[in-house]
């Protein structure tokens, strides 16, 4: 597996409008894009080669809604951009590894994304993610 660059952190919010004022308020940083996959709204806030994934569910019952209830809003994921995810997610089950799902699936920006189960990577969420071309 090869390993591109630290893609994104990903942070859990009630709401990314108001979560993207701390960033673009407070500090030097605008909101470039925002996607919906399922029933998150994602908004991305570019800070290099990287970015800050703000993630909201858009139902009571959605998964940030459920991760929020136990943790509060906050750091969600980390992801790095990997050059083939589904390589990435064969030589992680060769090796053991426990993952959220037993594929990659479709992400923000058209990536296909992975995730290491928390409970091996000493409760961090590793997204491995691989961007279409062009991306």
């Amino acid at each position: 597996m090869k390993i591109k660059r630290l893609a994104h952190i990903g942070i859990a919010c009630k709401d990314v409008e108001d979560a993207a004022k701390v960033f673009t308020d407070y500090l030097p940083l605008e909101k470039t894009s925002q996607d919906t996959v399922g029933e998150l709204v994602t908004g991305f806030l570019p800070v290099g080669e990287t970015s800050l994934e703000l993630v909201q569910s858009t139902t009571p019952e959605g998964t940030m809604n459920k991760y929020i209830a136990k943790r509060g809003e906050g750091i969600h994921h980390i992801a790095f951009e990997v050059e083939d995810v589904e390589q990435a997610c064969d030589e992680l089950k060769a090796k053991g590894v426990p993952l959220t799902s037993d594929k990659p699936f479709d992400g923000a920006h058209g990536a296909r994304v992975l995730f290491l189960h928390p409970k091996v990577t000493h409760g961090v969420l590793i997204e491995l993610c691989q961007y279409p071309e062009g991306h």
